[in-house]
């Protein structure tokens, strides 16, 4: 992270929800909001012009939209951890996304609070899963994924120990290390340790990825 404060770039093509944004994070004194992009081509600039710590990123935008637009995002601000706004009727993008290197999702009538909480989840360097849309998501697409899809997954478990497994089975069900530590009557130190070694072994760049191989994987 940048300074003391969390630099965050918005990108939406509607003013209105970029000003609404801006006002929730600027609450937090923590937080600072560095730009606003109106499209897919202009967040990639400017993520990497302001090193932004965070983007919440639009899918729905004219020229480039967010899913083209995260690819080139992470080459040119790796740094920055990305969240995808998004709405229940684009959760095949959502997938997509996450899968890319997306940090997690939100969706737009999110309350203000998480929004805030979600903000500082990615510069913490955790993956945010949204209790009110994530799980009902991940389950929803889970579902559908291809057996082929499932058998590679139980491969790469497979390479995990017991103890990594029950952790990565919670991650599936989107607890934070402090809730799969009370589950699993571990310090939140040691599950973070078990994530870290977790997401090494199954090469996943961050949680949600972990996540949605768990469900794969049917654990």
């Amino acid at each position: 992270m940048a300074g003391p404060h969390i630099r965050v770039v918005i990108a939406d093509d509607e003013p209105l929800i970029r000003a609404g944004i801006r006002m929730i994070l600027t609450s937090d004194p923590g937080i600072e909001v560095v730009a606003e992009a109106r499209d897919g081509r202009e967040v990639v600039e400017l993520a990497r012009l302001h090193a932004a710590d965070v983007v919440l990123l639009d899918i729905q935008m004219p020229v480039v939209d967010g899913l083209s637009a995260l690819p080139e995002l992470r080459r040119a601000a790796p740094s920055a951890r990305v969240i995808v706004l998004t709405t229940f009727g684009e959760r095949e993008n959502v997938l997509r996304s996450l899968e890319h290197g997306g940090a997690g999702f939100l969706l737009k009538d999110t309350a203000p609070a998480e929004l805030i909480r979600a903000v500082r989840a990615a510069a913490a360097g955790d993956a945010y899963l949204s209790p009110a849309a994530t799980r009902h998501v991940v389950d929803q697409l889970a579902s559908g994924r291809a057996a082929a899809r499932t058998e590679e997954a139980r491969a790469r478990v497979d390479a995990l120990s017991p103890k990594e497994r029950e952790v990565l089975a919670l991650l599936g069900e989107g607890l934070s290390n402090a809730d799969a530590g009370k589950r699993l009557h571990m310090s939140e130190g040691t599950v973070k340790t078990y994530v870290s070694r977790i997401l090494a072994k199954l090469d996943c760049e961050n949680r949600v990825q972990a996540a949605l191989l768990a469900r794969d994987a049917g654990l």
